[in-house]
């Protein structure tokens, strides 16, 4: 009987037009508003990588010089500033090298992260298929209008092509397990390679493809030398998408060791890591997906352990479960470093609906009936996440008070001037000297005066919480309206409904 009920619910006939349908929509939301705030207002960690692949372009070397995380990401880039550069001097944007700047690059290299976003989304239509059409394409959708993956498809940042790899590799792994030779194996675990190559955490995904192979009694020559395979070939992966982690060896070795004492010993938040990760889940998926994942989950261990379809729920479910607990073990919280799973708790949630609903057969609901619960569940599932990311993208349109706040400054504020930027909302152009801090407080008004600051840019998102509650800061809240009252505030942006974003003031240091 259950297995009659998991084939009844994977019918193998796909939608063309439904898939065409949702890619749209994966590619519209991604490609919404690419260029807001180049060159000004890049997200924190893209310089790192478009900068970087500008410089190796100019000097001509392949040594990044740069071990944070692997060099696919930035190799990658290497190409894209190649083609645009080529393509720009076409067009007579520029003659020479040296003429081409930092913010002519940006908005390619933001096209190609959206681009492996939407293949992703594809990906995922791929691997619900080993469950059937109606989970394939109700994962796709949900993977499509993800906030998180939208939001992070916007930006030069290894996130968005490392969950693509993880996903390729799950796909390939699954594909193993059907044609178990060991050529399968080893593209899987060469897939497992290439995303430890773009971040050193992707190749927790050489788990998938092993734990297929064990899974897989037919697994020719056998399953020792398909598990030999897919290591060997995720370790070849590797070195051929990151070389100099072998050809710089002690660059390597010393930023490794510095980054696993950051995420050891670093200040963790007051609040346990995995529950903070829960809530940002929570925050994407909304409550229905969330109980819908749970269910998933539940039903995906259920299903790994009696069947039927045991191979591919239990790489569902066990690549996610290994993955969170590893990142929950860190100090170090950022939302987007749970988007390598999030492919995994698509198809999981869109499988508790299709087939949780399709056990409803037992008790002799109309399939009609079944129909439209299908329908409903999918829409209460795919709305909240949908809804979040219209307005992420929505809002990325418009002018924002950190727009109206830069293109003040260039126009008010005379070139060689020292600004003090509070939150690293924008960088100014090279005719200014900016400075970064994370809070204004952190320095006294004479301590600004001494190092020669013209202009402070302060920013709510740094002094609003003590300007509210001043009871609760006594200390913060001195600090910042000292700073307050000894400068002189020239301008300031403060958020409307048309015009988001942080409250900005400018404020000019009294000489």
């Amino acid at each position: 009987m259950a297995e009659r009920e998991w084939r009844e619910a994977s019918d193998m006939r796909s939608s063309s037009m439904a898939l065409a349908v949702v890619l749209a929509a994966a590619a519209a939301l991604r490609f919404w508003a690419l260029g807001h705030g180049i060159p000004y207002a890049v997200s924190v960690d893209e310089p790192e990588i478009v900068e970087r692949a500008l410089r190796m372009m100019k000097t001509g070397t392949l040594n990044p010089h740069f071990f944070d995380y692997g060099q696919l990401t930035i190799y990658i880039q290497l190409l894209v500033s190649i083609a645009r550069f080529i393509t720009g001097a076409v067009t007579g944007a520029w003659s020479s090298l040296d003429q081409a700047g930092n913010g002519s690059f940006y908005l390619w290299g933001r096209a190609v992260t959206a681009m492996f976003g939407i293949a992703t989304v594809l990906l995922v239509f791929r691997i619900g298929m080993r469950w059937g059409s109606r989970h394939a394409l109700l994962a796709a959708a949900l993977m499509a209008v993800m906030p998180l993956h939208v939001r992070y498809s916007h930006f030069v940042l290894t996130d968005v092509p490392l969950t693509f790899f993880v996903a390729l590799t799950m796909l390939l792994a699954l594909g193993a397990h059907e044609r178990p030779a060991l050529r399968s194996f080893a593209l899987a675990g060469a897939a497992a390679g290439l995303a430890a190559a773009v971040k050193y955490n992707g190749g927790l995904a050489l788990l998938m493809p092993l734990l297929v192979c064990w899974m897989t009694p037919a697994a020719r020559p056998s399953r020792l030398l398909c598990t030999v395979a897919a290591i060997g070939a995720a370790a070849a992966a590797f070195l051929v998408a990151a070389p100099y982690t072998v050809l710089d060896l002690p660059g390597f070795l010393n930023r490794f060791a510095s980054l696993t004492a950051e995420y050891r010993n670093a200040s963790g938040p007051e609040e346990p890591v995995a529950m903070l990760y829960l809530k940002h889940l929570r925050l994407q998926f909304g409550w229905p997906g969330m109980l819908l994942v749970a269910g998933g989950l539940a039903m995906g261990i259920l299903r790994a352990v009696r069947g039927p379809g045991r191979v591919p729920w239990a790489v569902a479910v066990t690549f996610p479960l290994v993955y969170f607990s590893m990142i929950a073990d860190q100090r170090i919280v950022f939302a987007r470093y749970l988007l390598p799973i999030v492919p995994m708790l698509c198809v999981v949630a869109a499988s508790v609906v299709v087939s949780g609903v399709s056990l409803l057969r037992r008790y002799q609901f109309p399939r009609g009936v079944r129909t439209a619960l299908i329908a409903g569940l999918a829409l209460t599932l795919l709305a909240p996440p949908a809804l979040t990311a219209v307005s992420f993208a929505g809002n990325l349109s418009r002018t924002s008070t950190v727009d109206v706040a830069y293109a003040w400054i260039e126009a008010n504020v005379p070139a060689g001037s020292t600004l003090i930027l509070e939150g690293g909302h924008f960088k100014l152009p090279d005719k200014y000297r900016d400075e970064m801090v994370p809070q204004l407080r952190a320095w006294s008004y004479e301590q600004y005066l001494a190092g020669s600051a013209n202009y402070l840019v302060a920013s709510s998102q740094s002094y609003g919480p003590y300007l509210e509650s001043p009871n609760k800061f006594r200390q913060e809240y001195t600090e910042y309206m000292t700073l307050f009252s000894r400068t002189e505030e020239v301008a300031r942006f403060t958020p409307t409904d048309g015009q988001p974003g942080p409250e900005l003031r400018i404020l000019k240091v009294k000489r």
